[in-house]
């Protein structure tokens, strides 16, 4: 099969050629190569060497699987998928290749492993491709195919990835930390290679058989320890590492007694990935130790089965089976006790909560990038989550419906703050409610992609009903200014002229700011061209004919009346008066922060209500606070969004301004409390606009 493979590969390929000039076939080749390096099975090799014949020649998928068989012409398909989305466009190609990717792979992890050793082979030749493509190339391939890589364990193909395209992309630090590396290397040469014997010896004499061979960090790991890290290149205790091979599981622990009772160790740089191996199977005791010379040395110690899986992860786990040779999912299970390629499948949670676009991707990016902590249900499951993961996070992690209902968390049996960031080893149980109520600032208590989106998927849900709901109410209002009614009128000539669904596209749209009531107000009715966005013709709210607009058991003769400025009170807000000495009765809101001062003497609290005639014939005054990005004409923004939702600013005040965003006071006259808050709805949608709140004290 795999000459059948090779002829038919070189046949349909011809003549053509690569950008460094080889005869294109020279690249399937190389590709099944690097795949018979991990002895994969005879269907991925062949899959190797067709990879390309679909996407660049005439061949069909029909010929591939009347050739070599269904399976084989499955794989390829998955594979050239992925090829034709990287010629789409760029802003739209990382978005649904990853997509398509990550689907695809779930199914059969073999398409991932034809596709990284393809672009390990193209990264290794990309010098001969023009330089803008081969930074888009580079990054991809470091956001993208190396945390796949990683997520599945193999490690070998990863490191080299990330190297090749950090050389690319970042040329002049890599040269810097390998002339770091070099100077290091002249300065400890001799102390470093002395270690593996140091060390070999002293456990021999313990009597535990080991191989002990030191490594140097790569210059990209390097780098992602000075970015993650912030510290000195000088600061760095893992540079130099020795990697100690012994025969059992016991002697790994044995092995880390005698070091640990030869070499002073370094405080809390200790970790036990064999009792808790990494999500894709990883299993290695880490230990740092100040060794000889004065060194300080990380130790990786575990067995050579743990070395083939660290290396090489689910392409480790090729063997003969039931007199058949293909990936044995029993034996990766027993080795590391869990399943890594449901690091895949969470990616694929990802990609079912969102929406297309780009936001996901970046989820997706958190899912694979993140360092781990292994912490616990109260049942004793190992759940993993990434550094730094939260309540929520661990919720989403168990099942969606856990974080979907979540509303509190114990841990270690002790109500913690949903922020609480999780531990290595805590219990963890997670309180539930009855409804499926996520406040929106909730994504700010998540660190896993898998519970961001989620999140984002609740209140992408609950926020398109509620601008349905502000856009029908703005619209309402604009067509009662030309005296037409909405109920009485039908809406299907906007919708054919914006090209628009139906009635709720239409009222979300108004409702998020991209479309103005105004204009769908002048496409139905064009002889009331300007006199949609008239503001109400009313009375003012002030303080010298207060009343006439409450009433209440405060307003004896003679007292004096006015409205508290910390708070702005508007027809429609529930208000209180407070009497006091020289300032006669003050109205508030219900919710002004100033009534706490008066919270212990009942005896200056009254009762009031708004009258008819401010209810119905007059405008007042509210005061919002909001925090707007420092950009070019965003003020302008919001001033036409308020001016399109009927309010007339009174009076603008700037401060706090940074280089980002700046804080703004807005006085503007509105005809009652749902008209402010439908102005505010309607700046909140506008993406310039990060926080808008009325006055409240």
């Amino acid at each position: 099969m795999l000459n059948r493979a090779y002829v038919y590969a070189m046949k349909m390929h011809g003549s053509q050629l690569r950008a460094s000039g080889d005869p294109y076939f020279a690249h399937p080749i190389q590709v099944a190569g690097i795949l018979t390096d991990y002895k994969l099975d005879t269907a991925s090799i062949v899959t190797a060497l067709l990879h390309d014949v679909v996407e660049d020649t005439s061949a069909t998928r029909d010929d591939i699987a009347a050739m070599f068989g269904e399976e084989v012409a499955g794989l390829v398909e998955g594979v050239t998928k992925l090829s034709r989305l990287e010629l789409q466009a760029e802003h739209t190609r990382q978005a649904e290749n990853l997509r398509k990717f990550i689907l695809a792979i779930s199914k059969d992890v073999r398409v991932l492993l034809v596709k990284l050793a393809d672009r390990l082979h193209n990264m290794r030749t990309l010098k001969y491709v023009k330089p803008e493509k081969r930074e888009r190339i580079s990054r991809e391939t470091l956001e993208v195919y190396a945390p796949l890589g990683r997520s599945i364990g193999i490690h070998s193909i990863a490191s080299e990835l990330e190297e090749l395209a950090f050389e690319h992309l970042n040329p002049t630090a890599r040269t810097a930390i390998e002339r770091r590396l070099e100077a290091l290397k002249l300065e400890h040469g001799r102390a470093i290679d002395g270690v593996s014997r140091d060390v070999e010896t002293v456990l021999a004499e313990a009597g535990v058989k080991a191989h002990v061979f030191g490594r140097q960090k790569t210059p990209y790991s390097i780098w992602r320890k000075l970015q993650r890290k912030s510290v000195g290149f000088s600061s760095l205790s893992d540079i130099y590492g020795f990697r100690v091979i012994v025969m059992s599981e016991d002697d790994c622990y044995r092995a880390l007694g005698v070091i640990h009772r030869a070499w002073p160790v370094v405080p809390e740089r200790f970790k036990d990935f064999i009792s808790t191996p990494k999500s894709n199977n990883y299993r290695s005791l880490h230990t740092t130790v100040v060794g000889p010379s004065g060194l300080r040395i990380e130790m990786q110690i575990r067995t050579e089965a743990m070395d083939r899986v660290a290396e090489d992860g689910v392409a480790a786990h090729w063997a003969y089976k039931n007199k058949s040779y293909g990936f044995d999912q029993e034996a990766m299970e027993r080795d590391g006790g869990r399943d890594p390629l449901q690091n895949l499948r969470h990616l694929v949670q990802v990609i079912e909560h969102g929406e297309g676009g780009e936001d996901w991707v970046e989820h997706a990016k958190l899912e694979m990038y993140l360092d781990q902590v292994f912490v616990f249900t109260p049942k004793g499951a190992l759940i993993t989550l990434p550094r730094g993961g939260m309540a929520l996070d661990f919720a989403y992690a168990v099942h969606t419906e856990v974080g979907d209902t979540a509303v509190g968390v114990k841990v270690n049996g002790e109500l913690k703050p949903m922020r609480t960031q999780l531990q290595n080893g805590d219990v963890v149980e997670i309180i539930r409610g009855a409804k499926r109520e996520i406040p929106a600032d909730w994504r700010s208590l998540t660190v896993t992609g898998r519970a961001r989106s989620a999140i984002r998927r609740h209140i992408r849900t609950s926020e398109r009903e509620e601008f349905q709901k502000l856009g029908k109410a703005t619209l309402e209002q604009t067509l009662a200014r030309g005296e037409k009614l909405l109920a009485e009128v039908t809406l299907t000539p906007v919708l054919e002229t914006l090209a628009i669904a139906n009635d709720e596209d239409l009222f979300e749209a108004i409702g998020r700011g991209q479309l103005s009531a105004g204009k769908v107000a002048e496409t139905l009715f064009p002889a009331l061209k300007g006199r949609m966005k008239a503001g109400p013709d009313r009375r003012r709210i002030v303080d010298e004919q207060a009343r006439l607009f409450v009433r209440g058991g405060g307003l004896t003769p003679g007292v004096s009346v006015h409205f508290g400025q910390c708070c702005s009170p508007v027809p429609g807000d529930r208000i209180v008066g407070i009497l006091g000495e020289d300032v006669g009765l003050t109205v508030h809101t219900i919710d002004c922060q100033r009534l706490a001062d008066f919270a212990d003497d009942d005896s200056v609290w009254q009762d009031l209500q708004w009258t008819a005639h401010a209810e119905q014939g007059a405008v007042a005054a509210a005061r919002l606070h909001a925090t707007i990005k420092n950009a070019p004409g965003v003020l302008g923004e919001v001033a036409t969004l308020i001016g399109e939702a009927g309010g007339n600013i009174l009076n603008l005040v700037m401060s706090h301004r940074q280089q980002d965003f700046f804080d703004v006071v807005i006085d503007l006259e509105v005809e009652d409390a749902k008209h402010a808050t439908t102005i505010m709805a309607a700046l909140r949608a506008n993406p310039s606009v990060d926080t808008v709140e009325r006055a409240r004290g």
